[in-house]
């Protein structure tokens, strides 16, 4: 067997995002993909109009047959709609398993992916169990009470904050922030490193599911969880750049295998 990553997310249906790009990515990254669905949506590059949870015993399920079978080396969460899949993720998932947790809060047209009640069991009962954790900035400010978190200063408080939640490591992803440069801030409780790639001078859908699938991906394969990080940056940078425009003008994430030439981006 390759390495194997596995995927604990909400299904995107124009591929884009969630499940799907992360299996995308992970067939990128050269680690074989399994996928634990939590909820249903409608959404397309632009809008989602709903969302329906699957049954938390249904995602406790899915994750226990799997274990039974071929575990990954690595899982990812993206999108758990509420406080029962969460702790159903937290009871099944394996403890001995890096875990990725991307913090899928809110769809960049406003609609609410996870339930404002659940926000305490995240904090208190997955977080606790994160090898990583990666926020943008918004959910960062969600996670920590800070507003606007513009400074570096402000940010690398926030992490550390995110830190004393419980998680080994923080990467705060800087692309919805300003400048021709999207830096993110990466900390554990020993260092502090910053990985920076050019701004695209467009939004691009699913790039932050990309980036933390990437992680998981590189973590399956044996890689520190800095390098595994510097690896992710570089994928969804190249994902960035090769991005796909809809119809409607929204760009999505193309991750892509990348050679040796590719990887000095």
């Amino acid at each position: 067997m390759p390495p194997v990553a596995l995927t604990i997310a909400g299904s995107d249906p124009c591929g884009g995002a969630g499940i799907q790009i992360d299996l995308k990515t992970f067939a990128a990254c050269d680690v074989w993909g399994q996928a634990v669905i939590t909820a249903l949506t409608a959404q397309n590059s632009l809008n989602v109009t709903r969302s329906l949870p699957v049954p938390s015993d249904m995602v406790s399920e899915q994750i226990e047959v799997l274990m039974e079978d071929v575990s990954p080396q690595a899982i990812k969460t993206g999108m758990l709609v509420n406080s029962d899949i969460i702790s159903a993720v937290v009871k099944t998932v394996p403890p001995a398993i890096p875990l990725v947790i991307d913090p899928v809060m809110l769809a960049t047209s406003g609609f609410c992916l996870t339930h404002a009640d659940a926000l305490t069991v995240f904090i208190e009962e997955l977080i606790p169990r994160a090898t990583l954790v990666t926020p943008n900035l918004f959910e960062a400010e969600v996670l920590t009470g800070y507003t606007d978190l513009c400074k570096q200063d402000d940010i690398r408080d926030a992490a550390n904050l995110i830190l004393g939640m419980g998680a080994r490591a923080v990467v705060i992803k800087g692309g919805h922030g300003t400048g021709s440069e999207s830096v993110d801030m990466a900390v554990t409780h020993d260092e502090e490193v910053y990985l920076s790639a050019p701004r695209a001078p467009y939004d691009v859908h699913g790039s932050g599911c990309c980036f933390s699938a990437a992680a998981t991906a590189f973590l399956a394969s044996g890689y520190s969880i800095y390098d595994a990080c510097n690896q992710a940056k570089q994928v969804v940078t190249l994902g960035i750049q090769r991005a796909i425009k809809t119809p409607l003008g929204r760009y999505i994430v193309n991750p892509c295998r990348f050679s040796d030439a590719d990887s000095s981006l």
